[in-house]
């Protein structure tokens, strides 16, 4: 695993912090620096971008759908995924929202108080995998689940992003973009995201939640080169994430 930079969190005024029994030095410490380390799970959205839905002739869910990702796929910026032999692995660039105070069933009024900020992350998906294991009914840890499969940016404040309905994410695969798009097209908002996903399992600070990708998704090969960025209404860059791809040697291998 890898440590991210240190950042300033300056989520509410102190006294509301406070009063919500948040502290804002804890989670300066624990999340800011060390949520890719400390967090305990990566709730992962589907399904929340109706162009992407289409793309794949997936259904449209009637509430938030999620699944789980483990901690030990984090890729630090600048590294390499590692694509499995015989697995033809896709990208999906998407907002992660990281949690700053613990809670459960929570109401989307409180939302914003259980957010500590946000990062960017592609959740690589083994896509041929993922077909088969559909038709069959199958969960979808393997497919999601590899280690190198969650390229994940430094920690970006709450305080720096004015309004998270109107990022712009874009992912270019050597140097031709693939995917961009607006996070106000989702369909699910993050408060809705926080309050379902609570309502089943606790959320805890250092938990990321991955709030769905927009349309564009596609296969990675050994060689190719990534880039991503995440920039506000002004068009001023949040994040930015780059990496590779290589094969795995070794390891598990996908036999369809």
């Amino acid at each position: 695993m890898f440590a991210l930079p240190r950042a300033r969190l300056a989520v509410l005024p102190p006294a509301r912090l406070a009063a919500r029994g948040f502290s804002q030095t804890h989670t300066a410490k624990t999340v800011v620096s060390n949520f890719a380390q400390q967090g305990k799970k990566i709730v992962a959205i589907g399904r929340n971008y109706s162009a992407h839905i289409r793309e794949l002739s997936n259904e449209a869910p009637e509430e938030p759908m999620f699944f789980l990702k483990p901690t030990t796929s984090y890729l630090q910026s600048g590294g390499n995924v590692e694509i499995p032999q015989g697995v033809t692995a896709h990208y999906e660039v998407e907002l992660g929202v990281v949690i700053g105070k613990t809670g459960r069933d929570i109401p989307q009024d409180e939302a914003e108080y259980h957010i500590a900020g946000y990062a960017l992350a592609v959740d690589m998906t083994a896509r041929n995998m993922q077909d088969v294991v559909k038709r069959k009914g199958h969960p979808w840890s393997a497919v999601k689940g590899f280690d190198t499969f969650t390229p994940i940016s430094a920690f970006i404040p709450k305080v720096a992003v004015s309004d998270p309905n109107r990022l712009t994410l874009t992912l270019k695969v050597n140097g031709v973009t693939q995917q961009e798009d607006s996070t106000a097209h989702m369909m699910f908002k993050i408060p809705r995201m926080i309050e379902h996903i609570s309502s089943i399992m606790t959320l805890e600070e250092g938990d990321l939640v991955l709030t769905g990708t927009p349309p564009g998704v596609g296969p990675l090969v050994p060689g190719d080169k990534v880039e991503c960025t995440l920039t506000d209404r002004d068009r001023r860059e949040l994040a930015a994430l780059s990496f590779g791809a290589v094969q795995r040697q070794g390891g598990y291998k996908f036999a369809p």
